[in-house]
């Protein structure tokens, strides 16, 4: 109770930026790969490296990734999510730097939002960066692969699936609508591929003008996120961390609350006088 208490007195001072994490979506049904609901990946994430070099590792990307990004597609903002878009109405958070490629912030009414690692229903050509949904792209496919049956065995958290080879041979990925011959990859940050400097930028000016940061359903396991807790103390900016389990930024923390964001976050909000949006 203590730490709630803390957590409210911060967020009740207003100028927080949100760091958000995959554990913000676990209750929209998207699986997590740390935490209490975190699942065990049977395979390697798909790296940069091997998605442009190897025809091989694309085709079984897009084969699993036809089937799995539906559940992406189909999941719906949870009660965590509207209650940040609430703060955000109500004028006490000012920004959301999100790690997550849903877009459940932006379904959940939050009006400022920086997608640190891209959105999964975009899809962007390599070749001359037309950018197109990923609705367009599956409606391509399924023309491409009209007999394309498989069986989920398990969806991972990035909305691929688990395959076995001989399904994903049998499937034919598709080239650039536009250029036509253009390589075609989500416009997500896959492993060993950069963030853009330029968003990185901005995240970082968010972080340095805010009063304080709020961390949510991260680990902070990777730099990607944690260099932003790194920052924030660095410049003495309070940092509270809302998450189920240890994380690696907890030495750096002003107060750290244990516990589901579903029940902590409408609780927050409802303790500043922040209700959820009305969405129109």
């Amino acid at each position: 109770m203590e730490s709630f208490d803390a957590l409210t007195s911060l967020v009740a001072g207003g100028g927080v930026v949100v760091l958000s994490g995959a554990g913000l979506s676990t209750e929209s049904g998207i699986p997590d790969y740390r935490g209490p609901s975190g699942v065990a990946r049977r395979h390697t994430p798909m790296t940069y490296q091997a998605f442009t070099r190897d025809p091989l590792a694309r085709r079984r990307y897009w084969a699993r990734s036809h089937l799995g990004w539906r559940l992406i597609a189909g999941a719906a903002p949870n009660a965590g999510h509207r209650a940040v878009a609430g703060l955000q109405h109500a004028g006490l958070v000012d920004t959301v730097i999100t790690q997550n490629v849903d877009g459940l912030h932006g379904a959940a009414g939050s009006p400022s939002v920086i997608e640190l690692h891209g959105r999964l229903d975009e899809v962007t050509c390599l070749d001359c960066g037309n950018l197109t949904s990923r609705e367009e792209l599956h409606r391509r496919l399924r023309e491409a692969n009209p007999e394309f049956v498989a069986r989920v065995a398990a969806v991972n958290p990035d909305g691929d699936v688990d395959l076995p080879d001989e399904q994903v041979a049998a499937f034919r990925p598709v080239d650039c609508g536009i250029c036509g011959t253009g390589m075609l990859k989500p416009d997500v940050v896959f492993f060993g591929e950069t963030v853009p400097p330029q968003r990185v930028t901005r995240c970082f000016a968010a972080v340095e003008q805010a009063r304080s940061l709020l961390v949510l359903g991260s680990s902070l396991t990777v730099m990607s996120g944690r260099r932003f807790v790194i920052r924030a103390a660095k410049r003495g900016i309070p940092v509270a961390i809302v998450n189920q389990g240890p994380t690696r930024g907890d030495g750096h923390a002003t107060v750290c609350v244990d516990a589901p964001l579903g029940a902590v976050l409408p609780q927050l909000a409802a303790r500043v006088g922040a209700g959820a949006p009305l969405k129109v």
